[in-house]
């Protein structure tokens, strides 16, 4: 099982960044697939899920009504396309798999696999 995240960078504040996550080793379809990040001296918070429940999607809600979800089943892969980027949002980034559903997606203690994490930096 591996997942491979990738897409981070340096953007100014306001700008856009897409993350994916490509996936393999496991039945795509069966699986929860979440955004944490984890900014320095911080405890790693969920982000977002997609197929959480039944093929619901959930974001923290610092994130709502910037950040979204997505996937392309075809080619096993999760993305967040994150706008109106700000300085706070400034974290590494992982995704994370576990079988779904989960219903607190938030938790990092559940999750079976993770990727290898990917910086995003948001300059002011």
């Amino acid at each position: 099982v591996q997942l491979q995240a990738s897409g981070g960078g340096l953007v100014q504040s306001g700008g856009s960044l897409r993350l994916s996550c490509a996936a393999s080793g496991f039945t795509f379809d069966d699986y929860t697939i979440a955004w944490f990040r984890q900014a320095p001296g911080k405890e790693r918070e969920g982000v977002s899920c997609i197929n959480c429940i039944d093929g619901s999607t959930n974001y923290t809600d610092s994130v709502k009504g910037r950040f979204t979800i997505s996937s392309d089943n075809a080619k096993n892969t999760v993305y967040l396309q994150m706008n109106s980027l700000q300085p706070e949002d400034t974290a590494v980034y992982y995704c994370a798999a576990v079988l779904s559903p989960v219903f607190l997606w938030g938790l990092v203690d559940l999750y079976d696999y993770w990727g290898q994490g990917t910086q995003v930096t948001v300059s002011s």
